[in-house]
């Protein structure tokens, strides 16, 4: 049988085994004075808060109930905070300002040093920096920023990194040894290359030593990339391989790093519903853990360290998106796979949804954020980004990122609404509903991908793709036909013509564009003799089966992102999507 007909099976099994348990709760007598003295246990332990208006509330949400079989759907059906099946949240504790900010913020402009002054800027106030980085549309495709018609894309959209150089300069000033400090990098074919930079830049900055201590996320989520997105460079059984490479480096050597974020944002902002993006979210995360144990890594020692992101936009099933896609990841790790606790923990970073913004009467995208911000924390997010109102005419501006940060600290900080109590909003019948219809959608999203052969099998077939196009046509369909209300475009839209926004736009200068290409131009003079021997003896790993990644370490030394991605495209093939 399947993975995902295992998964199937098992959240079927685990449900009906629940309702076994109510049942048993409301005959059983024994049971029932059982569960009622666990229940009073767990409501006596809970402390008070006082809020600033001298309210006091408990600081755990739980039912107001003392029926059994009411106690035991909720202590086995969701779970309270930090316990399986985790609905409620993977933690016990969040959002009471004694941990880190869940707070990230993408920053990605220009050059190396520009983007460091602004994440200067944004972590001015953080005791824990969380640093979210975008990269230029050249480094996302694994392009030198000095090859022809690169050029006018250079900084724009993100920050152009080419060699360990810019790495260098990208995060001047951050002690990357210090534990409360925390990269992530959004980027995908090339992740390999540009993680195995970041490595060697801190190994020279801190010694062989401070591989252990780097933490933080590389996207490099290569199916979602095939499936949504088109930043695929190589053929798809080596960009697994390189992937696989780095995983199993970062298993081993990087405990506090997480080598992969399986990413459904990207597929919503192509066009998928929202349960598309949590059911092929989820079932290429089992793909994942399906290759990575056939590679022989150890279940326990890699899935701890697998991260998911998802997008949040203003439709409805996004109440409960992220509790649902906890309680099914949670089952299929423990039940499929046999996954100690540490590994059935659906770890989460949301992002607000770019697809949402609007450039028609764009402050209104203050809202929209604000409100997808609310989504998102209700969902118990491990950490959030929130976008900028200015996006649909130009990279961030101070200004809007400024409002973009200050929407999270509102709501986190000055409303309360997340502060004082934790799992506030839970458990409403209308928000049980919800779990169950979007639940079984997702499933039935997992039986047709399992039909088809599997995610690899699907993913041949186009059928993902295929079903977010569709998606995304029914979207804007909706839109043109005014049968989903947009507030400026379809409803109450500006009568005066007065649309265009008095906005600065965010643009790269020509100078700085041509220092880029002098820096790549003189870093590969400077290491010309170097370069083909480390490209030779990175082609050798690649033939004989060694590992890649750890060997990347060496090869960024002297190489450029462009010479390492042409290399490894000769050796194993461009990615060439099935028709």
């Amino acid at each position: 049988m399947s993975v995902l007909a295992q998964i199937n099976r098992a959240v079927e099994a685990f449900n009906s085994n629940v309702e076994k348990r109510v049942r048993q709760a409301r005959e059983d007598e024994e049971f029932a004075e059982e569960t009622k003295r666990r229940w009073d246990a767990i409501c006596s332990e809970i402390t008070e808060v006082e809020t600033p208006t001298g309210l006091k509330l408990p600081r755990l949400a739980l039912p107001q109930t003392d029926e059994p079989g009411e106690i035991v759907r909720y202590l086995e059906g969701e779970g309270l905070p930090g316990e399986f099946p985790f609905v409620n949240a993977i933690y016990r504790e969040m959002y009471r300002g004694e941990e880190e900010e869940p707070t990230r913020l993408f920053a990605g402009l220009g050059l190396a040093e520009d983007t460091n002054e602004r994440f200067h800027y944004l972590t001015g106030h953080q005791e824990s920096r969380r640093l979210s980085t975008a990269f230029d549309g050249p480094t996302l495709y694994g392009i030198d920023s000095d090859e022809e018609d690169v050029f006018g894309k250079i900084g724009e959209g993100g920050v152009a990194i080419d060699t360990i150089e810019d790495m260098e300069r990208l995060y001047a000033g951050f002690p990357l040894d210090d534990l409360r400090l925390s990269v992530s990098m959004t980027i995908n074919g090339p992740a390999p290359t540009i993680l195995a930079m970041y490595v060697a830049m801190a190994k020279k900055r801190h010694g062989e030593g401070v591989i252990e201590e780097l933490r933080g996320t590389v996207q490099a989520d290569i199916l979602k990339e095939v499936q949504a997105q088109n930043e695929s460079l190589f053929a798809v059984d080596a960009s697994l391989r390189f992937l696989t490479d780095m995983v199993e480096f970062a298993a081993e050597r990087m405990p506090r790093w997480y080598p992969i974020s399986i990413s459904g944002y990207h597929m919503t902002e192509a066009g998928a519903t929202p349960v598309q993006q949590a059911a092929y979210t989820l079932s290429n995360g089992f793909a994942y853990v399906e290759m990575f144990r056939e590679r022989g890594m150890k279940l326990d020692r890699f899935a701890p360290r697998l991260s998911f992101f998802l997008d949040c936009g203003l439709d409805v099933e996004y109440l409960v998106l992220a509790r649902v896609c906890r309680k099914l990841w949670a089952v299929g790790m423990r039940d499929v796979f046999g996954a100690e606790a540490s590994a059935q923990k659906f770890k989460l970073h949301t992002q607000t949804s770019g697809r949402s913004l609007v450039a028609a009467e764009f402050k209104n995208n203050l809202t929209r954020t604000a409100v997808e911000l609310m989504l998102a924390y209700i969902n118990a997010t491990n950490s959030s980004h929130s976008n900028s109102a200015d996006e649909p005419f130009t990279t961030p501006s101070e200004e809007y990122v400024r409002l973009a940060s200050h929407g999270q600290s509102i709501l986190l900080e000055e409303s309360g609404l997340f502060k004082h109590m934790m799992n506030t909003l839970a458990g409403s019948p209308g928000m049980k509903i919800l779990e169950s219809r979007v639940e079984a959608a997702i499933l039935s999203e997992f039986r047709e991908i399992d039909r088809l052969g599997g995610v690899l099998a699907a993913m041949e077939h186009r059928y993902q793709r295929s079903q977010i196009q569709s998606a995304a046509l029914r979207y804007e369909r909706a839109i043109s036909e005014g049968t989903r209300p947009i507030i400026g475009v379809n409803r109450y839209a500006s009568v005066t013509g007065s649309d265009s926004p008095e906005i600065e736009l965010v643009r790269i200068p020509h100078e700085k564009k041509e220092r880029q290409v002098a820096r790549v131009r003189d870093f590969k003079q400077r290491h010309a003799g170097e370069a083909g021997h480390a490209l030779q003896r990175l082609a050798q790993v690649v033939e004989n089966g060694g590992n890649v990644f750890e060997e990347l370490i060496t090869t960024v030394e002297t190489c450029t992102l462009g010479q390492i991605t042409e290399l490894l495209q000769e050796v194993t093939g461009p990615f060439r999507p099935s028709l």
